[in-house]
């Protein structure tokens, strides 16, 4: 259960249990690019053109957010979900590596996000790293987006996708998205030509990631990371380098094609598997990679 209490600004304080809510975890797996680290365990946290500042106290989660983004934020970080059973789920596996993955990770949460700015955010991901991914991200939003403030802090909201058709290949190119600029215009295009990413809500998963494999630019593993992470498609499973790692190391895989590995583990997951898919991404590159020294 969590609790929402409204101040006199007008704001809202979301408290809920921090037993599976890191909102330190959640943010720094690789599933969003739009926030800041305050420090004191606090974070600033952009989604389309809403913000909030997320943290955890003692016992517990705390969202302060606008009064009227409440609802927005109990979706987003999807707090009415029960997050007990999916981390038992990891554990009766009986895998020495997923039951350690999921006791450190057990308060990652899967978040709800605007589907536009995933397209978007995981297109520019392509072969990129995080830090330069959230500057670019961040360029965009003080390029193209509304400015705004929370709580005196000002950002930028992310631009819907009629404001982004505006600009030419070369805009976006000079954001720093070198080749990815074509992606990024050709698809803004699309969308603002009336294509709309909520029509694929129904659709299967394999449905959908064949319909997002046909935008331009958007390969496999971006395919699932927005089936993931702007769908909430929990039978989806993103293979990068750290997955390929652990398929190598802790299942024992023999499979070198990242298609057949996200297979394996959507077949021995199922709806579970991008539950799963952060428990383990997150332990070993944030855990086992630290503790032998090497870079994220």
């Amino acid at each position: 259960m969590h609790i929402a209490i409204k101040t006199k600004e007008e704001q809202k304080v979301i408290k809920t249990s921090g037993e599976f809510f890191s909102v330190k975890d959640t943010l720094e797996c690789g599933q969003i690019f739009r926030f800041t680290d305050m420090g004191s365990g606090r974070y600033f946290v952009i989604s389309g053109d809403k913000a909030c500042i997320a943290y955890n106290e003692q016992d517990r989660a705390i969202i302060e957010c606008e009064a009227e983004d409440e609802e927005y934020f109990t979706n987003f970080f999807d707090l009415k979900r029960d997050y007990s059973g999916i981390y038992n789920a990891a554990l009766k596996e009986n895998v020495p590596f997923l039951t350690a993955a999921a006791e450190k990770g057990k308060g990652i949460r899967i978040l709800n996000q605007n589907k536009e700015e995933m397209l978007f955010s995981f297109i520019v991901s392509q072969n990129n790293n995080i830090p330069r991914i959230k500057k670019i991200l961040g360029r965009t939003a003080d390029a193209l987006g509304e400015k705004r403030t929370f709580k005196n802090i000002p950002y930028g909201t992310f631009p819907t996708a009629t404001v982004m058709s505006e600009y030419d290949q070369n805009f976006y190119a000079g954001l720093g998205l070198g080749y990815r600029a074509a992606y990024i215009k050709q698809n803004a295009d699309k969308l603002s030509d009336g294509y709309d990413l909520n029509n694929l809500d129904n659709l299967t998963t394999p449905e959908l990631k064949k319909e997002l494999l046909s935008l331009y630019g958007v390969g496999p593993k971006v395919a699932d990371c927005i089936s993931l992470f702007a769908f909430h498609r929990t039978d989806s499973f993103p293979v990068d380098t750290w997955i390929e790692k652990v398929y190598k190391e802790d299942f024992s895989g023999k499979e070198t094609d990242r298609k057949k590995i996200a297979e394996y583990f959507t077949e021995r997951f199922g709806d579970n598997s991008g539950y799963v898919q952060q428990y383990v991404f997150n332990y070993k590159r944030n855990v086992e990679a630290r503790h032998s020294g090497k870079d994220k």
